[in-house]
Order: structure tokens, then sequence, then C-alpha cells
């Protein structure tokens, strides 16, 4: 009689004929003994039963979780994550799915390729498929490749590519466009927490229909790293994203989704530490650098002491599993003091003990050596190694002492932003050459949250540090592949190899280029951009240039014994952008010379018809030589503030209480003008002469504007105001709220028709203002604020209105047209940062050009940069040619746009108008020029003589 298994028990195989009989005497007795064995029966306490001895009595819940917790010791112990290299050709990509990840085939036909290492000498074929990069080949010797149902051919005719930016510090998805006060998550500050929050987590965050993220990529940046603020010494865990929003296989919303490491288990995932030293944890919690340095090396010791108890139980826990040994077990799994038993842990702590176990990535936002120094002291005395420094506008001061660290730390960097506070003060526009020399990795990283750090201009930042020195191959790998290498990504992305996730971006430029914008970008091998529509005007390869270096004798030679008196000799130029100077100009382009004498210009044209053979005078020779009149930059900043967060730099903000309503009450720039500083060493480097400063007040009354010189020397004996009352400045609009008198929008407005209505004829500051004596110039940027003052310039036609800022001002261009409204438009770059702006234009490649809509509907308008933006001053004439090149304007428009155009809008008669020009050598709408002599245009004196020197 043979055996057979059947639903669990067994039964013995009995003839047919006698299994009726059986089951009236078998069944009954098995019923019974069944219900004796389960109401007697005791299942096993474990699987360790038969394996472990002594007295103890554990439930299987017991076991379970000694068994859970041996686990987590042998992670603790186990290395990092770590990936071969180099990365195999047949990797997939963990955040495709078969949905609506990319389908077909993609080949970029015939580009010119940097593959986040070397640039391509000669053109090559890209194919990618299922997000990934399968191959780069050379195009001479592919064969033609048709498209298909399974496969898409894009021929790109020699187009430059690079890898997808990286941007290793941002917070967008956290800080959502337009901000709110309700939706701002970019710090955890509050008593119950304090300054040490490495238990939150930026994840928690973060928005996953933050429209920034679609701005940001269409710049080229398809990862970021998403941090918490800077508030908290420790400010808690960042997490990388692709900037595609509802790139999952549903097309939600999902946060998940948007993590770069989505499809990957999460106890894999690498793990990134945001933390804080010197100024803002200092400012927030009002503790001293040393109270900084105590709470934390207090933090860390408490984490150092947990570490120390996890591992001393796991290696009881360990002993205790291999002797087999329950009471051990059960020992270890009882309550101690504090309520707990078994593995030692603590939440608030988990980040920190990943610190010492080297399993999370540590960036530090930092900027001076002293704090440098301090932190590398804190990571010796506790064993955790720093990625990063970030921000670190100093660290061109000591790169050997970070070097020697040995922790091959990234400085994540700004290129030109800086000024703005005391550990920003010390920015060197060549601190990227400077670290590369020494061997220090550069990065750069937008910090995004407004404006001024918009990611969608990263790329402009290696650009900016490749004209001032850093090599080409450098600053393309700043933004690609040496961040990427920082976070330990550098298997996925920062390249376009075999293997590699495809986040490709294919330019209408070298992306080293004034202007250059994206044409495609593909994220995880997806088009994110429309090219059904030709966004640029133009397309070249031609390479960025660094700015000439000229041995500081020869130009200190020059420089200091060349007076008003002498006769200069200027060969090789190039262009000239100057109109209408009472000079002989006989050409405005070509191999030209000009002769300069007591400060005027002589001539201007062939060598053979400016110079006999009898000239005599002091000879510059330029290799490509232009010439551009004086550049002039609307700032409220340049001459009242030094370093804006610094109190005793600044001359104020004025008495918010005020009466708005009493011309008395109105601040005069004038008054207050100190004409020295960084940022007017800035502004000589750009070729900026001239500035029309306006007081740096809160609220709706701003006050009198003054015009004022950048040249050294400066002030206000010497002609250094050039003209004492410009305009007399207005605020309507949200920034009106901060004073009490106008709490909402609509008392602005209403002040404002006020003032102009009941002070016709008067022999004051706002008589002047009614009367079209004095511009007045009223700072908003709504279009419904835009249509209440064009309603106001009807209704008083005598004052000369002109509106500052005006970022949604396209979207109303017929009707400041009609109502002959000009304009400074301060948002050629502008971004829906704020409410009162989500409706502006972001630019090519994802609309047009807002200033292209400004010139079609004939609005008059000169550009000006957006307030707080002086640190950027080296670079106006890049911006006008970046702004020009989107817009599809000519050089001389872009120039004109940046300087008599203003002086039209207001007013500015015969000497009060800017007659200053500059000579620089190459093209200063180009990243690579450098001013060679400045001369003003009143007096004909050389008022700079190569800045660069400086």
């Amino acid at each position: 009689m043979g055996l057979s298994k059947v639903a669990g028990t067994v039964r013995p195989q009995a003839p047919s004929f006698r299994r009726v009989r059986l089951s009236r005497v078998v069944l009954p007795a098995l019923l019974v003994i069944g219900f004796l064995l389960l109401t007697s029966y005791n299942p096993p306490q474990s699987k360790y039963v038969l394996e472990f001895h002594g007295d103890a009595q554990l439930t299987q819940s017991q076991w379970d979780r000694f068994d859970a917790q041996l686990q987590k010791c042998e992670q603790y112990s186990a290395p990092w994550v770590s990936y071969s290299f180099p990365v195999p050709a047949n990797r997939s990509n963990p955040r495709w799915n078969p949905v609506s990840g990319q389908s077909q085939t993609t080949i970029l036909r015939n580009v010119t390729l940097f593959d986040g290492e070397i640039l391509y000498t000669e053109p090559v074929d890209v194919v990618f498929r299922e997000g990934v990069v399968q191959s780069v080949s050379s195009s001479s010797n592919a064969a033609e490749f048709k498209a298909d149902s399974n496969t898409i051919v894009r021929h790109y005719n020699g187009d430059f590519v690079t890898p997808g930016l990286v941007d290793m510090h941002s917070h967008h998805l956290a800080l959502s466009w337009p901000e709110l006060a309700n939706t701002a998550d970019g710090n955890e500050i509050n008593d119950e927490t304090g300054p040490l929050t490495p238990m939150v987590r930026s994840l928690d965050s973060m928005k996953p229909y933050d429209i920034a993220a679609s701005i940001i990529a269409s710049g080229g940046v398809t990862t970021s790293l998403i941090l918490p603020g800077s508030a908290n010494i420790m400010g808690g865990e960042a997490f990388p994203v692709k900037n595609f929003l509802k790139g999952g296989e549903h097309g939600e919303e999902v946060v998940e989704e948007l993590l770069l490491e989505h499809g990957i288990p999460k106890e894999d995932r690498r793990r990134y530490l945001k933390m804080a030293c010197g100024e803002n944890p200092r400012r927030v919690y009002h503790h001293t650098r040393m109270g900084n340095a105590w709470k934390l090396r207090h933090h860390m010791a408490r984490a150092q002491d947990l570490r120390e108890n996890q591992d001393a139980w796991c290696a009881a826990a360990s002993t205790a599993k291999q002797n087999r040994d329950a009471t051990a077990v059960a020992s270890l799994l009882a309550e101690g003091p504090n309520g707990k038993g078994g593995l030692p842990e603590e939440l608030e702590l988990d980040s920190s003990v990943a610190m010492l176990r080297g399993k999370i990535g540590i960036n530090v936002h930092c900027y001076e050596p002293e704090d440098f120094e301090d932190m590398l002291l804190h990571s010796e005395e506790f064993g955790f190694r720093i990625q990063a420094f970030h921000h670190a506008l100093s660290a061109w001061k000591v790169p050997e002492m970070i070097k020697s660290s040995g922790q091959n730390i990234t400085i994540a960097t700004f290129a030109d932003f800086s000024l703005y506070k005391k550990e920003g003060y010390d920015g060197n526009l060549y601190a990227g050459k400077i670290l590369a020399e020494h061997g220090v990795p550069v990065a750069y990283k937008s910090d995004h949250s407004d404006e001024l750090t918009n990611a969608k201009y990263l790329v402009s930042q290696a650009a900016t540090a490749h004209s001032f020195g850093l090599s080409e191959i450098l600053a393309l790998q700043s933004v690609t592949s040496v961040p990427a290498r920082s976070l330990e990504l550098h298997h996925r992305i920062g390249y376009v190899k075999p293997g590699f996730d495809a986040d490709i971006v294919v330019w209408d430029a070298h992306p080293l280029i004034a202007g250059a914008t994206p044409k495609q970008v593909f994220i995880d091998g997806k088009s994110t951009l429309d090219e059904r529509v030709d966004h640029s005007r133009t397309n070249t390869l031609d390479k960025p240039k660094m700015r000439a270096e000229t041995a500081p004798e020869d130009v200190g030679a020059f420089c200091s014994s060349t007076s008003k008196d002498d006769t200069v000799i200027i060969t090789g130029i190039t262009t000239s952008y100057l109109k209408n100077l009472h000079t002989k100009q006989l050409s405005s382009t070509g191999n030209l010379t000009m002769v300069l004498t007591n400060g005027q210009i002589e001539c201007l044209g062939e060598h053979t018809e400016c110079v006999s053979t009898n000239s005599v005078g002091k000879v510059i020779s330029l290799h490509n030589g232009h010439v551009l009149p004086g550049l002039t930059t609307v700032s409220s900043g340049l001459g009242l503030i030094e370093i804006p967060s610094e109190a005793s730099t600044v001359d104020g903000a004025g008495d918010s209480n005020a009466n708005i309503f009493d011309p008395e009450s109105a601040l005069y720039a004038k008054y207050g003008i100190h004409s020295e500083g960084k940022a007017f060493d800035r502004a000589r480097l750009g070729g900026v002469t001239r500035s029309i400063t306006y007081p740096n007040t809160n609220g709706f009354l701003k006050g009198v504007s003054a015009g004022i010189k950048t040249a050294e020397g400066s002030n206000p004996l010497n002609g250094g105001i050039y003209k004492d009352d410009v305009a007399l400045h207005f605020v309507v609009g949200q920034d009106a709220k901060d004073s009490s008198q106008t709490p909402t929008v609509s008392k602005s407005v209403a002040s404002l028709r006020k003032i102009l209505s009941e002070n016709k004829g008067k022999d004051t500051l706002y008589g002047k203002a009614a009367d079209g004596k004095i511009p007045v110039v009223v700072h908003t940027e709504n279009k419904y604020d835009i249509l209440q003052l064009i309603k106001i310039k009807k209704d008083y036609p005598k004052a000369r209105l002109v509106v500052y800022g005006a970022a949604e001002a396209p979207s109303v261009a017929d009707e400041i047209v009609a109502a002959d409204l000009p304009l400074i438009f301060a948002a050629a770059h502008s971004a829906p940062s704020t409410w009162e702006k989500k409706d502006v234009l972001v630019g090519p490649p994802l609309t047009i050009s807002s200033v292209q809509v400004l010139v079609e509907s004939n609005v008059t308008f000169a550009l000006a940069l957006p307030p707080d933006y002086d640190w950027h001053l080296a670079n106006l004439p890049i911006e006008a040619a970046a702004i020009a090149k989107q817009a599809g304007l000519g050089a001389q428009e872009a120039v004109n746009l940046f300087s008599g155009k203003l002086d039209d809008i207001l007013g500015f008669e015969g000497v009060e108008r800017n007659s200053d020009w500059v000579i620089w050598e190459g093209n200063p709408l180009e990243y690579g020029a450098n001013v060679v002599l400045t001369v003003d245009g009143n007096d004909g004196a050389i008022v700079g003589c190569w800045p660069e020197s400086d």
C-alpha cells in the first residue's frame, strides 16, 4: 500500500470497495484525535529552536526581530554601494518603464560631441535605446541610418552635443515657482529642533508639479541635487532628481518618479546630507562660530556614542548567534533604561551615524578659509568625509589646504555671483582657474530659488569661468562630469558614453558661447522640447575665448605714464559701434586705426588715412579691437550698498513710516554716493561707465535717483555725480505693501494718483513730477498694474511716466504702445518666481523672447539688469549679446539698448547724455574680451586703463 500527499495530509490508498466501511470507523476517530492535537499543540518558537540552547523562551516575533537587527548589523559593516568601471554597455536604466519610457531607438546623426571627458575632433553618431546610450561612433564610418517604426534618426549637421548638465545645488521643487509663503519648505526652523536637523529630508518638501523643473531642463540641466536650506548647521538629507515632470508610468505628479534613483531599492540608494557653517546658522540661531562648532561636536559625540553602542550590540549578537545562545539573545533583546531593547537606534541620529559609517555624502555650505578649516577639523575628529564645499567663494585663497585634506573635496561654487554678504565679498572671477591649477575639482551650481540663481542659465557660469581662465574642457566638465563624480553618480550621469543614462543636450552653438541655447534636451532618452519651431537665429561652433593676459609691467608702464595731453595711436581695430561722434570716422569695420589727441578721437579709419609718417604718439597694438559707447546700468545699490547684509556698509532703507505725501520725505541718492567698492570694479571690467542709482528704500516711495560715473577716483566734487536728480521713483504692486501707508496694491495706485493730482503747478519735487519736469519711474512687474499706469498716464498726460521692471509687459505690449509708455525693461531673463510674475515669458527654447515681443510690437524701451545684480556688471555686454541672439537683434541694437536708449527715455540732453566710449581687445559681445581704455566723453580724459590689471 503506497502513500501520497494530498493538501498537506497523509492517507492510505485503500481499495475502493472498502472506503465507505472504513470511513464510518476511522473518520470520527481522526476528528477526535485532530481536536486533541490542535488544543495541545505548541508551534515551534522559531527556526532557531533546534539550533539555539539556553533557558530563555522567546516568541516568534522576538526571533524575527533579532534576525532583522542582525541584518542591519550586516548592512552597517558592508562597504557602501560601489560600481564597476568602465560602465557596462548593456546596463539598463532603472527609471525606464515600457509604458511611458523611450519606446524607439534614437540616433543623433553627425554631432560634435563633448562626452564628459573629451571633445571629439570629428563628427559622431550617438545611439540610445530605453533610456541608455548604446553606442558612439564616427559619422564617417557609420552606415546611413534610416528611420523606421522602431528608430528615429535626427540629423544635426555638426551641432554641439553634451551630457545633460548636472546641478549639485538646487532648491526647486522644495521652493516651487511661483514661490508662496505656504509652499516655501526650504529650512526647518523652529525652537523644538534647533539648528541640528539631519533627520529631515528634502524629499518630504518636494512638489512634483513645480514648473521650475521644466524651465531648468530647457536650459540643459537634466539632473539636480535638491538640498534643504542653509539656516541650520545640519540641514537634512538631500535627493537627486531628474528634471522631468510626470515622467512615470502613468504620467502623474509623483515625487518618487522624479528621483534619479527611482527603480532602485531604497536601501541601495545613495544618501546626501546638507550642512552649513558660518553666517547663516550664526544669524538664525544667534550663536557665534564657537557656539556653532560646539553644537555640532556635541551632536556628533552623541552619534559617536550611538554608533559604538550599535557596534557593541552587533558584536555581541553575532557571538550569540555563533554560539547558539538563546539566553544571550534574550538579554540582547531585553529592554534597557530607555524603554527600548535590541539594537540601539535613534531616528534623530540615523543620518549622523550614517556620516560616521561613511554611508552618506556630506555637502557643506561654507564660504571662508577659517570655516573650511574648522569643518575639516570636525571631519578629522569624527571621521566623516566631505564631498563638497558649496558656495565656497574664498576657496581660491586656500586651495592647498583643501587639497591636503586628502578627501578630494569638490568646490561647488559660483562663477560671478558674489559680494552679497561678508562671506561672499571675496569672490574672485579667476577662482575657477586658480583652483584648477592646484588640482582642486571645480563644479558650478545654481542655488536655484529665484531669478538671481535661476538654474536655467547654469551653463553661462561655466562660460564665465572659461572666459576668466578655466580651460574649455574643465569648464564643460564643471557642469557635467565633475558634479556627477562628486555625487558618486558618475556611473550613470555626466557622460555620453555607452551604458550611461541617455541625458543629452543638443545646443544651437558651442555651450560656452554667449546666448547658447538647447535645441533639444533628452532625459532618459525622451525628448523634452518641441523642435518644430526654430528657436535660434544662428548656429555656430566658434570656439569660446579667454580674456587676454597682458604682462603687468607693460600695462603698468603704459597706464601710469599716459595723460590726457598725449597722442595715442590704437591699431588693429576691427569694429566700431560708435554713432554720431564729432570725429573723422571713415569706416566702422575693417582693419582700422584710431588717433586719440587731447582725449578726443581725431581720426578713426584706414591706417594710412589717420597716421602720417611724421605722427608721434604712444601706440597700442590690438589684434581684434572693438570700440563701444560706455554702457549704463540702473541700480539700487551701486554707490549706496557695498555688502547688502552688513548695515554698516549700506546707506540705509529709509523710514517706512515717513509721510509719503510729503515731498520732503523723499530720499535723494546723490547725498549718499560712495564711488568705490568691488561692484565698481566689476562695472569697469564690463565697460559700464555710468549708473542711474536710486535709493534702496522699502515700500511705495523710493526717492530720487542720481546719475553717477564709475571711473576710479570719481567723487561728488569732480563730476562723479553727473546728474543730481534723474527721476523720482515709486513702487506699485506687491513690493509697495511693505509700507504701512500703502498696505495694499490698490492703495499704492491711489497714492500715486493723489500725488500727481494734488501737486500740479507746485514748486516742489512732487510738483515737478506732476508737471513733467522730472521723470516718474514706477517699479512694477504685473500686467494689470501696468494697465493701471496706462490709465494714470492718460489721466495725467503731463507726467513723464516710465515703467521699470515690467516683467509681464509683453502680455500688454499693444496697450503700452498705444499709450506711448516707455519701459526700462529689467526682465529679459525673467522667471515666474513670484505670483506677480507668474505669466512671464521664460524665453527660448520654451517661449519666444520677451525682448523680441517688445521689439516687434514697437514698444519704446531700454534694457537694465534686475535689482541686486551689480555683481554681474562685468558681464553686462554678454547679457546684451545673449538677449540679442535670442531676440534676433543685431549687435548695434543690443549695444543701444544698454546705452543711448536709456538716455532717450530719461530725457537726457547735451552733457547729460553718455558720450563715454571704451576700447576693447576682443569682441565684448563675446566672452573673453578685455577693456583696454575708457574715455570720458565730456572732458576727453582717459579714466580707465586696462582695469584687468587691477
